[in-house]
């Protein structure tokens, strides 16, 4: 055998000897990390169900826009269309939809139920009350009168939908009615969907169309810029937004519409609701946190009622707010989810807790595996030591001849000359084979000292 396989197998001798010793507590730490991902479950699912609301509408533009936006991360939003607010409140409650867009003032918190416990990540924009109406409706007026609506009170007599069953509109102004002294069940109330209702306003089957929507939404941005058509200003928007929390005053600028036809003419007054994003209290954590971190690139640019980073926040929060829209919302980005994919930044940071809990156990741990090691190869040699203790303990108790014992002796180095050990452990083996020559003068008969090369003797020799 060649200098270089020799040196070879002593190292691959060496490698096995450390593995071997170190093999159980290496495994330790694989097995705990596994037990701990298993346990935080730190990577979300890959498809979730958005509750969005009728086509058309804001909610289902803003839902579009996530699911595009979450495709990229590698998920898949299923958008399940309704037909509005109350409606994704069921869909939550029900089970069906993860999460969905609520506007405010339909969901609170004593309403909750324990079973579905929701949480809110923020307010994502503003949903004015549009109460548009037609300056000349078939009402009560005297003719040719122009009517000016300023006040809920007005509605007396009039035509008015306002939205379907589903929807957060009907409940809202039934306690903004009620707050004016009016009853709904005396009021000439419809409750078409907003297609419909358009349609029979501009048909003029309807004086009054009410709306709760972003000033995305289609049906919105053609009423304003529709010739006949008038938007309702609320005169007594502050003390709306006084007497129910979740409304905020808003002002519709002059010109915002269209700048080139001046369209609004002037400044209206509005009172809106702050619509949330919603989401079951169990969620998973990372998709929290992915949706509410693009609900700031999606909801942070300035629009008609608010300015650049105005929204998303976590004001006018009926329901407990999320963790990890908190801390998106607080802190941003994470330095790892800068430079690294979603997954893996998620990843990381999720189990980084357990990775310190596990380095804590493992690392004194570690300490054991030098002394094993030593155990391990120093075994190998001192076994052999029991063997020649017996063979001398029977020629001194005189059990059998000697010559009988050399043979047993002889048979013992031959089994030496195929014990391998480390380099650095050779002296053992050296010391071993001393040893049993001194045993074998001694059995000769020759005279010996009390032990080899003037060492101890085998009485004094322990593993």
């Amino acid at each position: 055998m060649s200098k270089l396989s020799r040196t070879l197998r002593y190292y691959l001798l060496t490698l096995r000897d450390l593995l071997v010793s170190a093999g159980p507590i290496a495994l330790l730490p694989v097995l705990l990390l596994g037990l701990a991902y298993w346990w935080l479950n730190p990577n979300p699912p890959r498809e979730v169900t958005l509750a969005t609301g009728p086509a058309q509408s804001a909610y289902e533009r803003f839902g579009k826009a996530y699911a595009e936006a979450l495709a990229r991360e590698g998920i898949t939003v299923h958008l399940l269309p309704s037909e509005g607010s109350a409606a994704n409140l069921q869909l939550l409650a029900e089970g069906r939809a993860d999460l969905g867009f609520v506007q405010g003032g339909t969901a609170s918190a004593e309403s909750a139920d324990d079973d579905q416990a929701l949480v809110s990540l923020g307010s994502l924009f503003v949903e004015p009350i549009w109460v548009f109406y037609r300056p000349s409706p078939a009402s009560p007026e005297p003719a040719g009168s122009k009517l000016t609506l300023n006040s809920l009170v007005q509605l007396r007599g009039l035509r008015v939908n306002v939205g379907a069953p589903g929807t957060g509109v009907p409940a809202l102004m039934n306690q903004m009615l009620q707050a004016n002294g009016l009853d709904p069940a005396k009021l000439k109330l419809s409750h078409l969907p907003q297609t419909d209702a358009v349609v029979a306003f501009l048909g003029g089957e309807l004086d009054v169309v009410v709306f709760a929507s972003a000033p995305e939404s289609a049906f919105v941005r053609m009423l304003l810029q529709t010739p006949g058509v008038q938007l309702m200003n609320f005169v007594q928007s502050e003390a709306y937004a006084r007497r129910f929390p979740y409304l905020s005053p808003v002002t519709l600028p002059r010109g915002m519409v269209d700048l080139a036809r001046d369209l609004p003419g002037r400044d209206l007054r509005l009172v809106a609701s702050t619509t949330s994003l919603l989401a079951h209290e169990d969620t998973h954590p990372a998709l929290q946190q992915l949706f509410a971190q693009q609900a700031l690139r999606l909801h942070g640019s300035a629009g008609w009622f608010n300015r650049a980073r105005e929204f998303p926040n976590l004001n006018h929060s009926e329901l407990p707010l999320s963790r990890e829209a908190e801390r998106a919302y607080t802190e941003g980005p994470s330095i790892l989810q800068r430079h690294l994919p979603f997954w893996l930044a998620n990843l990381v940071q999720r189990m980084a807790l357990a990775l310190g809990v596990i380095v804590a156990i493992v690392l004194p741990l570690s300490r054991v595996i030098p002394p094993l090691y030593t155990f391990r190869v120093r075994s190998r040699v001192f076994r052999w030591y029991g063997r020649l203790r017996d063979i001398e303990g029977r020629f001194d108790r005189q059990e059998a001849d000697a010559p009988s014992l050399l043979v047993e002796l002889d048979e013992v180095e031959q089994q030496l000359s195929h014990i391998h050990l480390p380099l650095s452990y050779t002296d053992e083996l050296y010391a071993l084979r001393s040893h049993l020559q001194w045993v074998r003068r001694r059995l000769g008969g020759e005279p010996v000292a009390d032990g080899p090369a003037g060492g101890p003797s085998l009485r004094d020799v322990s593993p």
